[in-house]
């Protein structure tokens, strides 16, 4: 039987060209700039995105505190989305390791922070406040995609603050796939992108951090510091080169799975689905069932999903059409 897992795009394996392009690599150690299939990696993602720079990263929870502590000093502060995963679902690194003070605000239904209410909490110029530096946005957040219309409006909105403006770009290529256009119609608006590399493309770890040469430069120190710094990480770049080479075009597929899945599943009564947020890739649903007896039973027919009280389902490369045909035929049998 096979597993069909919808838990998260980042459960995916390498496929066989890519494990082919992995064994092949050549590599040296990176810690002394000498892997070339990195520095191939970190120029191919700094060009794709449009940045001077970018670094390889071992994950997006890093690129994403890389770039904090690269623009912020100690006491210093982000704005960032209350369930935005730079705040909620990284440890709170920033503040253990960067001493830099997060200021949360509520994300709009579009994905989007309210700019009248983010100049609300820019803190004004004085010792009893700490200093705002940094707005932070997510692209996708939670499969929804940021408007090319408020990107340009909150790079203008940062512009004038005087704040730097960071991407927690993870999906960042669902969002340029989904709006049609080349993904740097969205990185200009930003100082520093994060992007992912382990989730819909594909390959097994990895991240980029992509900004200008001297925001890089101190990333690049940072990254050491927090004990980044990797040796023979040729043989993960080759595969973070041929998901950035091969698997982005394909994620419209996915966006096209999770609205066949998102329709089946709202044919059912106990599952209440916001057609209007499905749209890239990923699932949120209200459901009127016991979880646990769900997951037990889905499990038994080879469906993995997250055990929480609100559904989230995520398709990727993995998940083919069949997959989804049996997955709502298989959440059918559970209801009725």
């Amino acid at each position: 039987m096979k597993q069909i897992d919808l838990r998260s795009d980042t459960v995916t394996k390498p496929s066989a060209g890519m494990m082919e392009v992995m064994m092949n690599a050549k590599v040296g150690d990176d810690v002394y700039g000498e892997d070339p299939t990195v520095n191939e990696l970190e120029a191919f993602a700094a060009k794709k995105l449009g940045t001077e720079d970018a670094i390889f990263c071992t994950s997006g929870t890093q690129s994403n505190l890389l770039a904090l502590m690269t623009h912020c000093e100690r006491g210093d502060e982000y704005i960032v989305g209350q369930h935005a995963h730079t705040y909620r679902y990284e440890g709170g690194g920033a503040a253990v390791f960067g001493s830099i003070q997060p200021q949360p605000l509520d994300f709009e239904a579009d994905g989007s922070l309210n700019l009248e209410k983010v100049s609300q909490f820019i803190k004004p110029d004085d010792f009893h406040f700490t200093n705002t530096k940094l707005l932070c946005l997510e692209n996708t957040q939670a499969g929804k995609v940021l408007s090319l219309d408020y990107l340009e409006k909150a790079n203008k909105f940062a512009t004038d603050n005087g704040l730097m403006l960071h991407l927690d770009g993870a999906r960042i290529f669902n969002a340029a796939v989904k709006l049609k256009v080349d993904v740097k119609e969205i990185t200009k608006y930003f100082d520093t992108i994060s992007c992912c590399l382990s989730k819909g493309l594909g390959a097994p770890v990895g991240s980029v951090l992509c900004g200008s040469e001297n925001q890089i430069k101190k990333a690049r120190r940072w990254r050491k510091v927090l004990g980044g710094g990797m040796r023979q990480a040729g043989i993960l770049a080759a595969a973070g080169i041929f998901a950035l080479s091969n698997n982005i075009q394909r994620l419209e597929k996915d966006h096209e799975n999770a609205l066949v899945l998102a329709k089946g599943l709202s044919a059912i009564n106990q599952i209440h689905i916001n057609m209007e947020m499905v749209q890239t890739n990923i699932i949120f649903a209200d459901i009127k069932a016991d979880m646990d007896a769900l997951c037990d039973f889905l499990k038994e027919k080879g469906i993995l999903i997250d055990k929480s009280n609100n559904l989230r389902l995520v398709t990727h490369l993995d998940i083919s059409t069949k997959d989804i045909d049996d997955t709502i035929q298989a959440f059918k049998a559970f209801f009725y």
